[in-house]
């Protein structure tokens, strides 16, 4: 999935600029997951003799699993985690940032240990209500499990995500001659020009400027950056005759993952 690079993307770079009036992008937007493409590469976690691992975690987390909080470093959305036990086949781990939990989640495997549920709480990067959301994930079969460890130990691939508050899902964009705008429920807003130049990410504490470059009538590429440097790559599109959907390709560049939405016009 890394590697997508959808034809519609080099066809958009051929295509003039064009401002109009009324842009289709125009109005309130709603991710649908039952659309979504969650990413293929899992994530991998260890817990065993009291230690715990988050292997995919950037940087990787290595903390005590006694529910205690242990200080990390190096991920602007936390700087302490702790992990609690909860019994043989579940977990939980708080996120906190400037002594302030912004995120909770609970991981329970399933009897079989062939399946699993996340179910997490996130205000990480929201000035308003906190996301809530619920993810069920498939363990890997070829990944294996060190002997002796919790039954949360080897690698997870999120099969599904089976429900977001709705504050994560909707957002509002707007065309005005050559400017894009965008707002969010969790308060994330930005004004920025359609040609690429930088401009002000607000309400985020780790993206502080967007660029948009926007690629034919029905097409842009919006880049968020932390500091000058890319983090995340969305790539939108109004679906070909069907101008109340649109597609989005979003990619981390720090994790090395992609997920593909569908949002509907409201």
């Amino acid at each position: 999935m890394k590697r997508l690079f959808p034809v519609w993307l080099l066809t958009g770079l051929l295509a003039p600029i064009v401002t109009m009036a009324q842009s289709d992008f125009d109005g309130t937007w709603k991710i649908d997951l039952n659309k979504a493409v969650m990413p293929n590469d899992p994530d991998v976690f260890i817990l065993q003799n009291g230690d715990y691992q988050c292997k995919t975690c950037v940087p990787i987390v290595s903390v005590k699993a006694d529910g205690e909080d242990h200080a990390v470093t190096g991920n602007p959305y936390y700087d302490a985690i702790s992990i609690k036990v909860l019994d043989d086949r579940s977990i939980e781990r708080s996120e906190k940032r400037n002594r302030k939990i912004v995120k909770t989640s609970k991981m329970t495997v399933s009897a079989d240990a062939s399946t699993a549920t996340l179910e997490f709480t996130d205000s990480s990067v929201t000035n308003a209500e906190p996301v809530i959301g619920k993810a069920s994930l498939t363990r890997v079969v070829k990944s294996k499990r060190p002997p002796g460890s919790h039954a949360i130990s080897g690698s997870w691939r999120t099969s599904k995500m089976e429900s977001l508050s709705d504050n994560a899902l909707v957002f509002t964009l707007k065309v005005e001659g050559d400017t894009l705008n965008m707002t969010s429920l969790t308060g994330q807003s930005y004004t920025a020009k359609l040609d690429g130049t930088e401009a002000p990410y607000k309400g985020d504490p780790v993206i502080n400027a967007v660029s948009i470059l926007r690629l034919g009538k029905d097409a842009f590429i919006e880049t968020d950056k932390r500091d000058g440097k890319a983090i995340r790559l969305k790539r939108v599109m109004v679906v070909p005759d069907n101008d109340k959907t649109i597609n989005m390709i979003v990619t981390d560049n720090v994790r090395k993952t992609t997920v593909i939405f569908a949002a509907d016009k409201q």
